[in-house]
């Protein structure tokens, strides 16, 4: 398993080409050898891919909006091809398939179609969770229904570990029921500060049992482990991933 940095943690500094490229070069430099796309642009998919080149980094994975996996397939398959990236990412859940179980049951067989259209492609669709999906309809969260009732062949799932604390689930459970069907995750942690925040931290700074995250996702075979922070509280993200991917080296990840 190695270590990518979530480009969504950086958002605010991938306006134009220009800060693209200056964010992509500081990636580099901090160890990451590899960058998940999501809240980049506006670019188009070559350019992207020739200052992804340049700094010398690979696109490992992307987040990509759901209209265009359901209604745009042909070319979310384009741009993945053009990138050399296999894993195609859904960052949540469409709004009005989260009120119910019938919701859930229904975006797991879109999914499968979505799925096996990567699939036949040479790709893989991959589901990022959040918190919500740990609501419980009729005795089952929303993740055992997507679990359940989305095709495994197809079908895989890029847990946040956060996301899945803060659902109430336990990380290293849910990684290890995800065997077979994750290759890519996404780290990050959590604290609670004195008045009783809760907040994201940097992987290593905060109270997740990242030694037992980080050796469940080496027993399943994961591949790559995005590194996200969705707020870094005043803190200059590029420092907030760089304190992550030390910590992380610390704990024995790979570059």
């Amino acid at each position: 398993m190695k270590l990518a940095a979530q480009l969504y943690t950086v958002r605010d500094f991938l306006k134009t080409p220009e800060d693209i490229a200056e964010s992509l070069r500081k990636i580099k430099a901090i160890g990451y050898n590899a960058v998940q796309a999501s809240g980049v642009g506006p670019i188009d998919d070559a350019s992207f891919r020739r200052l992804a080149d340049e700094a010398g980094v690979t696109i490992c994975a992307t987040h990509v909006g759901f209209d265009a996996l359901k209604n745009r397939p042909e070319d979310v398959i384009a741009q993945h091809k053009l990138w050399d990236c296999k894993y195609v990412g859904l960052g949540g859940l469409p709004v009005e398939n989260r009120a119910d179980r019938a919701g859930y049951a229904s975006f797991a067989e879109t999914a499968t179609e979505i799925g096996r259209r990567m699939n036949e492609a040479g790709l893989k669709f991959i589901y990022h969770n959040h918190d919500f999906e740990f609501a419980k309809y009729e005795g089952k969260t929303g993740m055992d229904i997507l679990f359940e009732e989305s095709d495994p062949n197809v079908v895989d799932f890029e847990l946040d570990v956060y996301w899945v604390q803060a659902g109430g689930g336990d990380p290293v459970e849910w990684i290890r029921k995800a065997e077979g069907r994750m290759k890519v995750v996404h780290f990050k942690d959590m604290i609670v500060t004195p008045s009783r925040e809760q907040r994201f931290a940097e992987v290593g700074e905060g109270n997740m049992n990242f030694k037992g995250i980080l050796q469940a996702c080496l027993d399943i075979g994961v591949e790559w482990a995005a590194v996200e922070q969705d707020n870094c509280y005043g803190r200059d993200p590029f420092e907030s991933l760089a304190i992550s991917f030390r910590n992380l080296r610390e704990l024995g990840a790979e570059a």
